[in-house]
């Protein structure tokens, strides 16, 4: 799995990078994880990547040649390894990223370029160079970089290797888009709260009828849109 992330802040991603699972999967070959800073792209002796809008208002915005040229300068770049970019433009308009979105893209064979704003956000041109929108939310950050980040580990979370047990990825919160039944471990009673009996009763199948149960209802009770789809 290979990730290019298109940034003015490359510097963001270092412990990121550098630590747990992410570290390891890098380590280990089953992910890969270029940052290339787009400023190299600006313009004129100070490497310029924003502007003033047009028809007035606050902040800047980011110029359409800089990010073209990234886009450009990294297809080829890939081209010569015989591999295809698909290029994802991370913004508020996207579509909501979740894991079926990251199940699909975790199952592509080219490289996920992901394209960060800064500032105010993008020139609308720069849509037309993009395969796709994606937002991580119903919010609005001060970059992409964060929103990055979650693309990152979510879907190198499927990767198989990167967990330990692989079960987990499987099982988790919105993998079939039920909430994740209630867990515990030691001690068995904690502040006159107790460990429910079932779990500590060695019946397998005990056990799996109610943490089911109890998925479908926290389901239920906190995220009933995402329970009418089960």
């Amino acid at each position: 799995m290979q990730f290019e992330v298109l940034t003015l802040f490359p510097e963001i991603f270092s412990s990121f990078l550098g630590e747990s699972l992410i570290k390891r999967a890098i380590e280990n070959d089953l992910i890969q994880i270029n940052l290339y800073n787009f400023r190299q792209h600006g313009l004129g002796k100070h490497q310029k990547v924003d502007d003033a809008p047009y028809g007035g208002g606050p902040g800047m915005i980011l110029r359409v040649e800089p990010i073209y040229d990234a886009l450009v300068a990294r297809d080829q770049h890939y081209q010569s390894q015989n591999l295809e970019t698909h290029k994802i433009l991370l913004t508020p308009q996207g579509t909501p990223f979740n894991q079926e979105k990251a199940r699909h893209l975790g199952q592509s064979n080219k490289v996920l370029l992901l394209i960060c704003g800064r500032y105010e956000g993008f020139d609308e041109r720069i849509r037309s160079y993009v395969d796709e929108e994606i937002s991580g939310g119903d919010f609005v950050c001060l970059g992409g970089e964060v929103i990055a980040m979650m693309l990152i580990e979510v879907i190198s979370r499927l990767v198989p290797g990167v967990l330990g047990n692989q079960l987990s990825s499987q099982e988790e919160s919105f993998a079939e888009r039920i909430l994740e039944y209630p867990q515990y471990t030691r001690p068995p009673v904690f502040d006159n709260i107790k460990v429910p009996e079932v779990l500590t009763s060695g019946n397998h199948q005990q056990i799996e009828d109610w943490r089911q149960e109890q998925a479908l209802k926290r389901t239920r009770q906190q995220r009933p849109d995402l329970f009418k789809h089960t």
